[in-house]
C-alpha cells in the first residue's frame, strides 16, 4: 500500500508525526517531513533513508504556500502538526489559546488550501488529518486543545462528504495520550498512554484498513467514542476532579 508512493507528512519533528515518517519510509514509501524545526529534520532524515526534509510554519502562509509548491507531488497528506499547552477556562492564557487553533487548526486549513488543489489535479490522493480523543466532547483543563481537535474532527468529515467520488480518501485517526513533550506537561493520571512508536502503528493499521474514522487506545477509546451519546453532565463527570 505505501511502497513507491510519496507522503507529505506536517508535523513531523516530533512525537506521533516523527514516528509515522519512519514507519512510513521503512514501508517503503518516500517521505516529505514538514516542521518548523529544522534541525530536527535534518537529523530525522540522517537517521532514516527516504526521507526528505522540508520545513515549514503552518501559521505562516507564504511558507505553507512554498512548502506545498516543492510538495506537490505528493500522493497523500498527513496532517498531524500540534500545539498544546493546559489550560482551563478560569485561568485563560490567551496566547497558548490562540497558538493551538493556529497550529493544530488553521493550519491545517492553510496547507489543504494548498495541498489539496494538487490532488484534485491528479485524481486520486489520500488525506489523513491527526484529531485526538479530546475532540469528541468537552472536557476540562482543554481550552484551545479539545476545540481545536474538535474542529479539524469535523473539518475531515466536510472533506470525506465534498470529495466522495473524487478518488481522494479521507481518514480521521484519533490517538489517545502519546508520550511526547507536550504531554509531559499534564500534572494528571493520562491512562492508557502509549509511546509514539505505538501510536504510529496503530495509525498505520488503521490507513491499511481505510475506515474513515479509527480511535485508539481501546478500551480507553470506548468512554469518548460512547460517551458522545451520553448527557454530557454524565461524561464529564467522570474527568471532574473531586474535592
Amino acid at each position: 500500500m505505501f511502497a513507491g508512493k510519496t507522503y507529505w507528512i506536517v508535523g513531523a519533528s516530533e512525537g506521533l508525526g516523527r514516528a509515522l515518517a519512519v514507519e512510513l519510509a521503512q514501508a517503503g514509501a518516500m517521505v516529505i517531513a514538514s516542521a518548523r524545526n529544522a534541525a530536527r529534520l535534518d537529523e530525522l532524515c540522517a537517521e532514516t533513508a527516504n526521507i526528505t526534509a522540508l520545513p515549514c510554519d503552518v501559521t505562516d502562509t507564504d511558507a505553507v504556500a512554498r512548502a506545498a509548491a516543492r510538495a506537490s507531488g505528493a500522493d497523500a497528506l498527513i496532517y498531524c502538526a500540534g500545539a498544546y499547552d493546559p489550560v482551563s477556562a478560569t485561568n485563560w492564557a490567551a496566547d497558548s489559546v490562540i497558538k493551538m487553533a493556529e497550529v493544530n487548526y488553521l493550519g491545517a486549513l492553510r496547507v489543504l488550501g494548498v495541498a489539496l488543489p494538487n490532488l484534485l489535479a491528479r485524481k486520486h490522493g489520500h488525506i489523513v488529518l491527526i484529531g485526538s480523543l479530546a475532540g469528541f466532547r468537552g472536557l476540562p483543563g482543554a481550552i484551545g486543545y479539545g476545540s481545536s481537535k474538535a474542529a479539524l474532527m469535523h473539518l475531515a468529515e466536510n472533506l470525506r462528504a465534498d470529495l466522495a467520488g473524487n478518488a481522494i480518501k479521507v481518514q480521521c485517526i484519533n490517538p489517545g495520550f502519546i508520550e511526547t513533550r507536550l504531554t509531559a506537561k499534564n500534572a494528571f493520571s493520562m491512562p492508557q498512554i502509549m509511546t509514539a512508536q505505538t501510536a504510529a502503528k496503530q495509525a498505520i493499521k488503521a490507513m491499511e484498513k481505510g475506515r474513515f474514522s479509527t480511535s485508539f487506545p481501546a478500551p480507553f477509546s470506548w468512554l469518548f467514542t460512547f460517551g458522545r451519546f451520553l448527557p454530557l453532565r454524565i461524561f464529564q463527570g467522570f474527568f471532574q476532579t473531586k474535592p
